[in-house]
């Protein structure tokens, strides 16, 4: 029985394996190709030529990549705390069972789904000179170097936050309710319920949905190009855009994937602090 077990499951995975092995060719081909590219000079219609580190060390003293890079940490440290606050608080209240409740979680997370390129030609008209957000607030969001970054963000959160809201969810639908019942007759307020019964135990959640969110945040690309194409004085030029225009219309292929590896290297870094900041357990 043993043996005829085995030989089911050797048969199996002989059947599997060239899918096994095409899956893994294209998922890490690429991505190894693309750090290996970092240390060579590559053009199109030119071979391949090894440099070293010297498209590290041009990266280093270019003043666009580090312009770039400080766009995209401020968007980062506007985006991630307000899209985890949101799909926190949305959580929370589609939390209890009501009428109409999975109705407004179909709706909350219906933006996950939308495209972005759509949803950034709509909401490029809503900040534009005459959008009906520009003349409600008397402030030109996407012509201004200082409000370009809040208007991306604003529709980030939008178009992402209902992700976060169904993984909170599903953590607060498994937490034991005795805790807060107790604390409820024990006269705690709602305030005091969350933050020393409910918050604690949803840090795997907050830890997933953080990692996320600020990777997501670092290789934002979509918006960017669609609604403000970089600008205005480079004021959206995130490291993606940098990425793109050195890749695609300069054809440095080495360069950009320099800057490549530089992203991932920082993406990689953040989370692991954010591990010891919110994930780490007693």
């Amino acid at each position: 029985m043993r043996f005829t077990l085995r030989w089911e499951a050797r048969t199996g995975l002989l059947f599997v394996l060239p899918c096994l092995l095409l899956f893994l060719a294209f998922r890490f081909g690429p991505s190894i190709a693309g750090v290996l590219l970092g240390f060579f000079e590559f053009g199109i219609g030119d071979s391949p030529a090894f440099t070293g580190l010297d498209n590290f060390r041009r990266m280093a003293g270019d003043p666009v990549f580090w312009d770039s890079l400080q766009v995209t940490l401020i968007y980062t440290v506007l985006y991630v705390p307000v899209s985890m606050a949101a799909s926190v608080g949305m959580a929370l209240l589609v939390r209890r069972s009501f009428r109409g409740a999975r109705f407004f979680r179909s709706v909350f997370f219906l933006p996950v789904v939308t495209s972005l390129v759509l949803a950034g030609t709509v909401f490029t008209w809503l900040f534009s000179s005459e959008g009906p957000i520009t003349k409600l607030t008397g402030l030109s969001w996407l012509a201004s170097p200082t409000l370009v970054l809040p208007a991306l963000v604003i529709v980030s959160v939008w178009s992402r936050f209902g992700y976060g809201m169904l993984i909170v969810l599903a953590r607060l639908q498994d937490l034991p309710r005795e805790l807060e019942e107790a604390a409820l007759s024990d006269g705690a307020s709602t305030w005091q319920r969350f933050r020393h019964i409910v918050l604690p135990q949803l840090r795997p959640a907050l830890f997933f949905v953080a990692v996320i969110e600020t990777t997501t945040s670092f290789q934002v690309f979509d918006l960017v190009y669609v609604m403000t194409g970089g600008g205005p004085a480079h004021g959206s030029f995130t490291l993606v855009m940098a990425l793109y225009e050195q890749g695609f219309k300069n054809f440095e292929f080495g360069y950009a994937s320099a800057i490549g590896v530089a992203l991932f290297v920082m993406t990689l870094v953040v989370a692991l602090i954010q591990r010891l900041i919110i994930g780490r357990s007693k």
